[in-house]
C-alpha cells in the first residue's frame, strides 16, 4: 500500500508540474527532480495533465504534441500516452484527441490508461460488475472493435494495484472475469508487476504459475515495461527481477526484440498493428523457452 500512495503521489506531483507550467518542455524540470524509478508515473501524470488543456475550449490543443517534442519526454511516450486516456475520462467526449494525431501504431495506450483510470476509480462498475461499452466511439475506424481489448489491458494494471500488489488477491479477481477477456487481463498485469514492482522473486513465480494459459500475455506485458523502462535509461532492480521472472530474460533483451518485432504504422489485416504487435512479442518469448504458454 505504501507504493501505490507513492506512486499516485508521484502522479499527481507530475500532473501539477504540467499544469502549472508555462510551456510544456517547462514541466520536465520538477519531473526530472524526482527518484529516478517514480518519474516514469509522473511523466504520465504530466500526459494527463496536457491532455486536459489540449480538451480546454479556447487554448491551445497541441500541448501534448509540444510536450512530446522534447527528447527526454519522448522517452517516456509510452507513458505520456497512457496519461492521455486519463484526461479522457475526465473531459466531454467531443473534446477528445483525435487518433490521427498520435502515432498510429500506440493509439490503444491510451485506451489502457482509460480502463486503469474507469477500474481504479469505478472499481464497483468495471471490476465488480465487468462492465464494458458496447459500442465505445474511440478511436472508431477499420479497428473500432478492439477498444475493449485495449481498454481491459489497463484495466488489468489497475488490477495489480487494487489486489494490493499481492498475486494470490490480483489472480482471484482475474478468475472472476469471462475466460476471453482474461489474456488482457494478464497482460496489464504483467506490464503493472514489472514497472510498479512491489513483490519478491516468489511472489513473481506465484503470479506467473496463477496465470496458467495467459503465461504468454503476462509475459508480453512485462516486456512492454521493460522496454519502457529501458527507453528511460532506468532500469530498477524489481524491473530486472520481474523481467527475468516473467519473461525468461533480462530488460535489455526483452527491449531489443519488442523494438525489433514492432509493425509499421499501417498493417492490413484483422488486427491493429498494437495487436500484431503484442502477439509477436508473446510468440517470441515462448519460443526463446523462457515462457511455459
Amino acid at each position: 500500500m505504501d507504493r501505490l500512495e507513492t506512486v499516485g503521489r508521484t502522479f499527481l506531483d507530475g500532473y501539477a508540474a504540467a499544469v502549472e507550467a508555462r510551456r510544456p518542455a517547462d514541466a520536465e524540470g520538477p519531473i526530472e527532480q524526482l527518484p529516478d524509478w517514480l518519474r516514469g508515473f509522473a511523466y504520465e501524470g504530466a500526459g494527463m495533465g496536457l491532455a486536459v488543456l489540449d480538451g480546454l475550449p479556447f487554448g491551445r490543443s497541441d500541448n501534448v504534441a509540444r510536450f512530446l517534442e522534447s527528447e527526454r519526454a519522448a522517452s517516456y511516450r509510452y507513458l505520456v500516452y497512457v496519461g492521455i486516456g486519463w484526461a479522457m475520462a475526465r473531459i466531454p467526449r467531443f473534446r477528445w484527441p483525435k487518433p490521427a494525431a498520435l502515432d498510429p501504431v500506440l493509439v490503444p495506450l491510451v485506451l489502457d490508461g482509460y480502463g486503469f483510470h474507469q477500474a481504479y476509480f469505478h472499481t464497483k462498475r468495471y471490476l465488480g460488475e465487468q462492465y464494458q461499452d458496447p459500442r465505445f466511439p474511440w478511436p472508431g475506424g477499420a479497428h473500432g472493435g478492439y477498444a475493449n481489448r485495449a481498454i481491459d489491458q489497463g484495466i488489468g494494471r489497475a488490477l495489480w494495484f487494487v489486489g494490493g500488489t499481492e498475486p494470490g488477491r490480483v489472480a482471484d479477481l482475474l478468475d472472476g472475469f469471462a475466460a476471453q477477456r482474461r489474456g488482457d487481463l494478464y497482460a496489464g498485469v504483467g506490464l503493472a508487476a514489472t514497472y510498479a514492482g512491489g513483490v519478491t522473486e516468489a511472489e513473481l513465480r506465484t503470479l506467473a504459475s496463477r496465470a496458467g494459459e495467459y503465461r504468454a500475455n503476462l509475459a508480453q506485458g512485462s516486456a512492454f515495461a521493460a522496454d519502457a523502462r529501458v527507453r528511460a535509461g532506468i532500469v530498477p532492480a524489481h524491473t530486472e527481477l520481474a523481467t527475468h521472472v516473467l519473461c525468461g530474460t533480462t530488460p535489455a533483451e526483452a527491449a531489443r526484440l519488442t523494438g525489433r518485432l514492432r509493425p509499421a504504422d499501417s498493417v492490413q489485416g484483422d488486427l491493429p498493428a498494437y495487436e500484431l504487435w503484442r502477439q509477436r512479442i508473446a510468440a517470441e518469448l515462448v519460443s526463446l523457452g523462457g515462457v511455459n504458454s
